[in-house]
């Protein structure tokens, strides 16, 4: 591992308020200095930032990288390569495995796979019931301490309430808080912001996509009740027109919206209401994705097109916003390490330009290679992602 020089990048920043044209010097993994015009070392390599944004490594807390267990549709290795070239250096994989991650002994043969494999950082996130059938609370402290980050039985809410009461008030002393998959959604969201509020466990509403359920987080948080919410790159874009043309290809869970639900979800990114962007990152295979609507598998790759999607759906919002809601937010609510440059700090750092390109799934290293943004001109465009100070991914038309 080199050590690194960035020059010229205008390095953004939130959670130093920082956003200028600085220099950034990396040294044994680690921020080791942000200043102007400073002098290279002989032994440093220095990539050419001068028209790029220089941000603390991006954090993708919703992702599906299907392994162990389904690795016909993504494995460790595939999906955080997916994620590097999509300009994470981070992801939090979800527990809809097989089997599922609720046990200990599973996260730690996770742990192995993911320090031989990964291209990332990886964080799991560990079910809330056995097997997630929604019935036996899992022992959170021991998941907590083989690494999870936080609790979520995603694709399948736990529907006893008492159940969910009763995880809520297990998990309350840790830090990791509860991630709830809602559907029906409406109605979901308002009875976790119920026990949210009764029992003072910090929760976060995945993939939020209706203006009534953005509306209650917003009414709950007027109350004090902690909770925070994502919104996907799909869910910013598309409506349900699309899946009346698309098909199969348009076909996720929670589905696509009317457009004053995007609307709506736009203006609650604006307004400070939507705190993470993540893209549900959810690869199958073509057979799974092929045929009619009806048997067709819900959800596509969302790694490598969310930062593309993210500035195409909202091209006035201002950048230091959008990195808080790729890196500075996810970081603060997983309570993990990252989401900023700040010295001394691991050399997590996403380097990306507002150059358009556009979407040709054949060249996804996801295996899945399904995705409603194919075709489609994106006007962001990720340049180099950073993990620990190594380069893992540089565009092959970035010159440095």
């Amino acid at each position: 591992m080199k050590p690194l020089l960035l020059k010229g990048g205008r390095i953004v920043d939130p959670a130093l308020s920082l956003d200028a044209v600085r220099d950034l010097r990396v040294r044994d993994g680690k921020v080791a200095e942000i200043g102007e015009h400073l002098d290279r070392a002989a032994d440093e390599e220095v990539l050419d930032a001068r028209g790029a944004v220089v941000a603390p490594g991006f954090i993708d807390m919703h992702v599906h990288l299907r392994e162990p267990g389904f690795e016909e549709k993504e494995t460790i290795a595939t999906g955080t390569l997916a994620a590097v070239n999509g300009g994470f250096t981070a992801v939090a994989c979800m527990p809809n495995t097989n089997p599922a991650l609720d046990d200990p002994a599973v996260l730690a043969a996770l742990r192995e796979n993911v320090q031989r494999n990964a291209r990332c950082r990886v964080y799991p996130i560990a079910a809330i019931t056995r097997g997630r059938q929604g019935r036996l609370p899992c022992d959170y402290a021991a998941l907590a301490a083989a690494g999870a980050v936080a609790f979520s039985d995603d694709g399948d809410s736990v529907e006893d309430m008492q159940v969910l009461r009763e995880a809520a008030l297990r998990a309350l002393p840790l830090a990791a808080p509860i991630v709830d998959h809602c559907l029906p959604e409406e109605a979901l969201v308002a009875r976790d912001l119920q026990l949210c509020g009764e029992t003072g466990k910090a929760w976060h509403i995945a993939h939020i996509s209706t203006a009534a359920a953005l509306q209650s987080v917003a009414a709950a948080r007027s109350r004090g009740i902690a909770v925070t919410c994502e919104v996907t790159p799909h869910h910013l874009t598309f409506t349900d027109a699309l899946a009346e043309t698309a098909g199969a290809a348009a076909k996720v869970n929670p589905p696509l919206r009317r457009q004053s639900d995007v609307d709506a979800l736009r203006r609650g990114v604006r307004d400070g209401t939507i705190d993470v962007f993540a893209s549900d990152h959810a690869p199958h295979t073509a057979q799974e994705k092929g045929g009619d609507v009806e048997h067709a598998a819900p959800g596509f790759s969302g790694l490598e097109v969310a930062v593309g999607g993210y500035a195409a759906a909202l091209p006035d919002l201002p950048l230091s916003r959008f990195v808080a809601l790729l890196a500075t937010n996810p970081a603060r609510i997983l309570k993990i390490r990252g989401g900023t440059l700040a010295l001394g700090e691991p050399a997590d750092i996403t380097v990306f330009a507002d150059r358009a390109w556009t979407v040709d799934p054949a060249t996804f290293a996801s295996k899945g290679k399904c995705t409603p943004f194919a075709g489609r001109r994106l006007p962001r465009k990720i340049l180099a992602t950073i993990v620990g100070g190594d380069v893992r991914y540089r565009a092959a038309d970035w010159e440095t």
